[in-house]
C-alpha cells in the first residue's frame, strides 16, 4: 500500500516510529507534502534520511501570504532534488482567511510554472465553507486555463459533484479519511466513480484519522484503514484495490 499525502513533519510520533508503524501495516511508500520554505527543508531532510519516503515541494494556499519571484525560484530549485516528484500543494482555501484570495492565486499560478517548468505532478488542495463551492469552482477554472498539460492530483477530493469533472480530465483523485466518515455518503459514491488508472488513497496524516481509528491523530499507517473503506465501495478486494493504487504511484511519482 501507498500513502499519496502526508505530513510526516506535524505528526505527534517521531518519523522512525511512524514508518515502522506504517511498515508493520504494509505501507511501503509515501509522498511526505511541504507547505512553505521552512517545511519544503524538512521534507527533503525526511526523503534523504528515509527510503520509503518521498517529497512534494510547495506553498500551501493558507501560507501564501508574501510568495513572489524568489519564492518561486526557491521552488524550481527545491523540485530539482531527485527525491522530490511533485510540486505543492496549492490551490485555493476560502475556508480559512490566514491568506488573501489574491495571494492565494498569485501563489497557484507561479506553482503551475513550476510544475511545468520541472514537468513534475501538482498537488492540489481546495477547501470551501460548507455547502459552497466558490474555491473548487475557480480552481478547475484556472487548471483548464493555465495547467491543460500537466498531471493534476486532488488531494483529500471532498467535492463529489465534481468527480465525473476531474474524470474528463484525466486527473488524478485521492481520498483521505474523511471518506469513511458515516455522514460521506456522496463521497464515497464519488470514490466509485474514479477510473481504476486515476485513483489514489492518502491519510493527509496528521489530519482526518479514518473512523475506526477517530479518537486518534493520524498516521500512514491508517491509510489501510481508508484504502479498505475505497475497496468495498468499489466492489472489489483490498488486495486489488492495493495493487491498483500502488501501480498508479508508480506511474504518477516514478518510485
Amino acid at each position: 500500500m501507498i500513502d499519496s499525502h502526508t505530513h510526516l513533519f506535524i505528526c505527534e510520533k517521531p518519523t522512525v516510529e511512524l514508518l515502522e508503524a506504517a511498515a508493520a501495516a504494509g505501507v511501503e511508500r509515501m509522498l511526505n507534502v511541504g507547505l512553505d520554505e521552512t517545511t519544503n527543508a524538512q521534507v527533503i531532510d525526511q526523503a534523504e534520511a528515509n527510503a520509503p519516503v518521498f517529497a512534494s515541494v510547495g506553498r500551501h494556499p493558507n501560507d501564501a501570504t508574501g510568495f513572489d519571484a524568489k519564492a518561486q525560484a526557491a521552488l524550481i530549485e527545491l523540485g530539482a532534488h531527485p527525491k522530490v516528484r511533485a510540486i505543492g500543494e496549492t490551490g485555493l482555501d476560502f475556508y480559512r482567511d490566514t491568506a488573501k484570495p489574491d495571494d492565494q492565486r498569485r501563489a497557484f499560478l507561479g506553482q503551475i510554472e513550476v510544475a511545468r517548468e520541472l514537468e513534475l505532478p501538482l498537488v492540489i488542495h481546495a477547501r470551501d465553507p460548507e455547502d459552497e463551492s466558490a474555491a473548487i469552482d475557480e480552481i478547475f477554472a484556472t487548471l483548464d486555463e493555465h495547467a491543460d498539460d500537466l498531471t493534476v492530483i486532488l488531494h483529500c477530493f471532498s467535492a463529489p459533484q465534481k468527480v465525473s469533472a476531474a474524470n474528463e480530465r484525466g486527473w488524478y483523485v485521492s481520498f483521505a479519511g474523511n471518506v469513511t466518515y458515516p455522514r460521506s455518503v456522496d463521497l464515497r459514491f464519488a470514490a466509485a466513480k474514479v477510473p481504476e488508472d486515476r485513483i489514489l488513497v492518502e491519510t493527509d496524516a496528521p489530519f482526518l484519522t479514518p473512523q475506526v481509528r477517530r479518537k486518534e491523530r493520524n498516521e500512514p499507517a491508517n491509510v489501510v484503514a481508508t484504502a479498505e473503506v475505497v475497496a468495498a465501495e468499489r466492489g472489489v478486494s483490498y488486495e486489488e484495490l492495493e495493487r491498483t493504487v500502488e501501480a498508479n504511484a508508480r506511474t504518477l511519482f516514478g518510485w
